[in-house]
Parts: structure tokens; sequence; C-alpha cells
């Protein structure tokens, strides 16, 4: 039961940070007009799929991530040319479906050549219908329909591509702004769970305990009072309660533990080499106020990305070997370890981890936010937007040289799995 629990933790976790990653683009695209054709988890084959108004909704074969797909950002995957034989269907006088194959079997529709059409700007479509050309206007989210699958028509006020420079930087930052704000309540989140020490604390109390360590073996369990350690009181001092334990190696030690309002005796013998047991002592705790939640979770906050950028320092100067590279794999194996120590230090490392992807999506990588930024950043000091297929080619070397290093750190990752 406790190897699901922790799975569904670390699957929840990484859940959690992409989706709402992704939401934050979706949500400030949708509040700008864009349409926004998917919205994914994940990479790679479609596991499930589902459509709920404009916007299908895919969860995707390879957990590394996530994308929502604008109308507008990438080259329309269905086109609809002048002499091209298909099939409409009118309501309301206006087109709201357009068939391109499978023509015999469709019902209720026009059939005939396309003269011409516009359905970005104009939103028409003439047809010639047995020797007669009939004009018709087209709706704005009618629906092109060919292999079994429909697109939704993206008239040029629903593109990307035509909004101003502000929406669209809107749209792209907000995903790495959803991840600090989450990183943020986090870190607030774990500080409420693990309390705050109290001063002068008069008892000891065990935090955790290592698994398959002496303590564990003994009973001794998580949240247990320590009241004396051969026959002493233990107090609240910490310092002393370690010392024994350590000056004991291989010899055993009588402790009396309060558990649920009962007092309880364990003998515990600390391990010969090390003097350990395998926990991790803390005195007494109490819930923090609001304005120290929100103190503790500010500051964790700077700590935590002076240690990310001193890391791409590193980094960058080559101060890191390929085994310090931590890919899916390894980041997941982590993530399992720290789930099973509880659910406080699962909701530390999750609020770090969104931290890392919020800056990390900032970086003027192409393919990245960060480089998407810059592009608009470019566009609005010129005043003209970079040729769209230049900007469209540099994101797609970037994300192939992405994908290929994400496969050598998952490789080494495997390798260093097998090898351990």
């Amino acid at each position: 039961m406790e190897n699901i629990q922790v799975a569904l933790l670390t699957v929840l976790m990484f859940f959690l940070l992409v989706s709402l990653h992704e939401w934050g683009h979706f949500y400030f695209a949708r509040r700008a007009g864009i349409l926004v054709r998917e919205f994914a988890i994940g990479f790679g084959p479609k596991l499930f799929s589902i459509k709920r108004g404009e916007t299908r909704y895919t969860l995707r074969l390879l957990p590394i991530g996530g994308f929502v797909r604008m109308a507008g950002e990438d080259p329309e995957v269905v086109e609809v040319q002048p002499g091209q034989t298909l099939a409409v269907r009118v309501k309301d006088n206006a087109v709201t479906r357009i068939y391109l194959d499978r023509l015999d079997e469709r019902s209720d529709v026009l059939r005939g050549e396309v003269k011409s059409l516009d359905l970005e700007k104009d939103l028409f479509i003439a047809l010639d219908l047995d020797g007669d050309v009939e004009r018709y206007p087209v709706h704005p989210q009618a629906l092109i329909i060919a292999r079994g699958r429909d697109t939704q028509i993206a008239p040029l006020d629903r593109q990307f591509g035509h909004k101003t420079v502000g929406q669209r930087a809107l749209s792209i930052f907000a995903g790495p702004v959803m991840n600090f704000l989450l990183a943020f309540v986090l870190f607030a989140f774990y500080l409420v769970l693990q309390g705050v020490p109290v001063e002068n604390s008069s008892k000891v109390y065990i935090s955790d305990v290592v698994a398959g360590a002496p303590a564990a073996q003994s009973g001794l369990e998580k949240g247990d009072w320590v009241k004396s350690i051969n026959g002493e009181p233990v107090g609240g001092n910490m310092n002393t309660f370690v010392d024994k334990i350590n000056a004991s190696a291989g010899k055993p030690l009588s402790l009396i533990v309060e558990r649920g309002g009962v007092e309880l005796p364990i003998k515990v013998t600390p391990d010969a080499a090390t003097g350990k047991i395998g926990i991790y002592p803390s005195g007494e705790m109490r819930k923090p106020g609001v304005g120290e939640t929100i103190s503790f979770a500010g500051t964790t906050m700077v700590e935590m990305t002076e240690r990310i950028f001193e890391g791409f320092r590193k980094l960058i100067f080559g101060e890191f070997k390929l085994d310090d590279l931590g890919g899916p794999v390894k980041t997941t194996q982590v993530t399992v370890e720290i789930a099973k120590q509880g659910l406080a230090q699962l909701t530390l490392w999750a609020g770090v981890l969104s931290l890392y992807l919020g800056i990390f999506n900032l970086l003027p990588i192409p393919a990245l936010d960060g480089s998407r930024l810059l592009f608009l950043g470019l566009e609005a000091v010129r005043g003209k937007p970079v040729d769209p297929n230049r900007e469209s080619m540099v994101h797609l070397v970037g994300f192939a040289m992405l994908m290929l290093l994400m496969i050598v750190v998952t490789y080494n990752d495997i390798v260093g799995l097998v090898r351990n």
C-alpha cells in the first residue's frame, strides 16, 4: 500500500507541475482571444484525448513536459485550394462544416468546386454548383473535416501572430509565472506541515525513521516522544540525546518513549561502525503564523533561486560531469525516495522542482519560453516581427537539441540504475 501511495503522489506531483505551467499559457491565450487547438500533457503518441469546446485535451506517452498549441504558431495542417471539389454544410446562411473527403457519404450538404475562398479575413467560400457560382459566408468557428478529423478554422483575429506583442508575451510568460506562484504556495504549505521549532523545547521527538535501520528494527516510530535513555530523562536537549546514542556504538540502549499517551520500553543497539540508529530527532513544533509562513516562503524562493543559478554557472563553466546531470528517470528516482520520507518533504521537493521549471523555461534557449520572449522583445524594438520561417527553424533546431540531450541523460540515468 505504501508503494502505491508513493507512486500516486509522484505522478500527481509531476502532473501538477506541468499542467499548471501549461494552464498559464492556456488561460492567458484564451483571454487574448487566441484559438487554443490543443492542451497536451506529455509528448509523443496520444494515450487519451477528449475535446471540450474549441480545445482538444490530450495525454501523451512521454511524460517529459507538455504544450499548448495555439492557432497561427505553426502552419495549418489542413488547407483548401481553389479548384478543389468539396462539400459544405450551411446553417443559418453560413457554412459551418467543410468536408474534404468521403463526399458521397455526406448528407444535407452542398457539393461543388471551389472557385475562390478566404478563411482568415473575409470568411467566405465561392462554389461552382452545377455551373452556378454561389458565394457563402463562413462561420468564424466552422470546421474543416478530413480523414476523420475536424480542424476549426482560425480567422486572423484568433491567431497568435496577429495579437499585440503584449498579449503574446503575457500568454508565454504566464507559464513560468504559474510555476513561481506554485513554488511559493508549496514552500508555505511545507512550513505548515512541518511546523516551527519551539524555542527551549522540553521534549525530543522522532520526526522520521530510516527504513531498515536499527531504530526501525527495534520498533521506534515517527512521532514517538523519547522520555528517557538508560533511565536518565532526556528533556529537550537533542545534543545530549544524540551524544548518548553515538557513545553507545554496538551497545544496547534502553529507551522509554510515549506513543499515543502510552509509555513503551524499547531496546535499540546503535550501529557498531557509525554509532547511529537511523532516526531524525526534533524538538517540539508549533503551527506557524501567517507572517512567518509568507516570510519563510519568500526566503526559500530566494535561497533556492540562488542555488539553481549556481548550478547553471557550474554547468556553463564545465564544473559538472555527465553523471551529475539528471533526466526524467533520475528525477523520478529521487522523487520516489523523497516521497517515502513523507508529505512534508515531498511538498518541499515539489516546490524546488516548480521553481526550477519556471526558471529553466525563461532561459533564452531555442524552443523554450525564454527564447520566444526574446523574439518578441526584438519585434518590439524593431517595430516588425522576425521572419516567422526563421524563428520556426530556430525553435525546431533548439527542440531537436533538447530532445537529443534528454535522450543522452535518460540513457545515462538508466545505465546508472543498472550499475547500482
